[in-house]
């Protein structure tokens, strides 16, 4: 008969049911485990962990045992406080890097800025910013502008830039780096306002961006923005595309005109020193030859005085030395000879440069040239005159 009809013994053969089974097995080896059973087990351990007022409960876990449920309530409440607690304090643990710096904000309000490192802030209370303080950072700009002569130039910059003061950055400025890009438009059209157009175009490049960064950095501390400019580079300055040809021509011709100027003062500076050298010389020369003449004349003088004396002490002989070198140094540099020959009507000419001239051509036919100089001439002379003389006496010993 099946347990659960009438006459079956009521619950003794109820499978699911605890309790003992007089005429059989315990129910407890096969129904599921009881579940208020499970419930005061965990709350007596939780008892065990936060205080031991729960171990006065009663039988079950109704009725008397109401008083062991609130404490079971307690125990569990606290302990989920508690691992709150400590998944609250994990969050707040946090890195800041090497180049960074972190800006910290308690409800809102600044409260410090920390530096690299682990760090630690109640997290829901502090709210942590980082910010890159090595990081140049860059921003590029060009406009058509107009200069101080009224004409169109087109300039593109690049301006780079690092964070020197991380409070001032988040804080006080919505966007610092918008801010610091239209402050560069209105440093770069103050600077170019105020220059000629030609300065920008050619050597006026460099001095522009140092203006323009001197002028751009005074803005961004004017502005409280916290950063720092690094160097602003011109990365093109020409003329608007629709003249740039005519600009080219002009510029050509500015070039041409500097190279015309520059070899102009090339040869002023070549020349003006050659000519200082060349008075310079002409003055020396004339001192040499103004020294000159005056030695010479003081020679002569004195050559004559001592003539002079020589002269009184013997007339004859020095009137026919000086007529001797008088004639040899008349004589010299003459190529023809006249002699006149003692006892004959005749005076008898010799063209010695022929005849020199004629030895020569023969000695060059012969065995090669030779170059009589004035001692060979004056050899080849006295010999001339020596036959000469011979053949005088000759004829006269045959006339006798």
């Amino acid at each position: 008969m099946a347990w659960n009809e009438p006459g079956g013994n009521g619950d003794n053969h109820d499978p699911w049911r605890g309790g003992n089974n007089r005429g059989g097995k315990r129910g407890d080896d096969q129904g599921p485990p009881d579940l208020d059973d499970a419930l005061r087990k965990l709350q007596d351990k939780m008892n065990d962990i936060f205080g031991g007022a729960g171990k006065k409960r009663g039988s079950g876990f109704g009725g008397d045992g109401g008083g062991s449920g609130a404490t079971g309530g307690a125990g569990f409440f606290w302990l989920v406080l508690a691992l709150a607690l400590l998944f609250w304090g994990g969050m707040g643990f946090y890195t800041v890097d090497q180049q960074e710096r972190g800006v910290v904000l308690r409800l809102g309000k600044f409260h410090e800025v920390v530096n690299p490192g682990l760090q630690w802030n109640p997290p829901l209370v502090d709210e942590v910013s980082k910010v890159n303080v090595t990081r140049v950072r860059a921003v590029d700009h060009g406009a058509l502008m107009l200069t101080e002569d009224e004409n169109i130039v087109d300039v593109e910059l690049t301006v780079q830039y690092v964070i020197a003061d991380p409070k001032a950055y988040r804080l006080n400025v919505r966007d610092p780096d918008d801010s610091l890009s239209q402050a560069a438009e209105s440093a770069l059209r103050h600077v170019v306002g105020s220059s000629e157009m030609h300065s920008i175009l050619t050597e006026g490049r460099e001095t522009l961006a140092i203006d323009v960064q001197g002028l751009l950095q005074g803005y961004m501390e004017a502005y409280g923005t916290g950063l720092s400019i690094s160097k602003v580079n011109i990365k093109n300055a020409q003329a608007p595309s629709q003249v740039q040809d005519a600009f080219d021509d002009v510029i050509k011709a500015r070039e041409d005109e500097q190279r015309v100027k520059n070899e102009a003062e090339s040869y002023a500076n070549s020349i003006v020193p050659e000519a200082r050298g060349a008075a310079q010389r002409m003055l020396e020369e004339a001192n040499a030859y103004r020294e000159e003449v005056v030695a010479k004349a003081e020679g002569e003088s004195k050559r004559f005085v001592a003539l002079l004396e020589e002269y009184e002490k013997a007339p004859q002989v020095t009137r026919e030395r000086l007529y001797l070198d008088t004639m040899e140094s008349v004589m010299t540099g003459s190529p023809k000879v006249l002699v006149d020959l003692e006892g004959g009507n005749n005076m008898m000419y010799l063209p010695l440069d022929k005849l020199v001239q004629n030895a020569e051509v023969a000695r060059d036919s012969s065995r090669g040239a030779v170059r009589l100089d004035d001692d060979s001439l004056r050899q080849v002379t006295n010999q001339v005159i020596d036959q000469i003389r011979q053949r005088q006496l000759s004829t006269r010993r045959e006339g006798r």
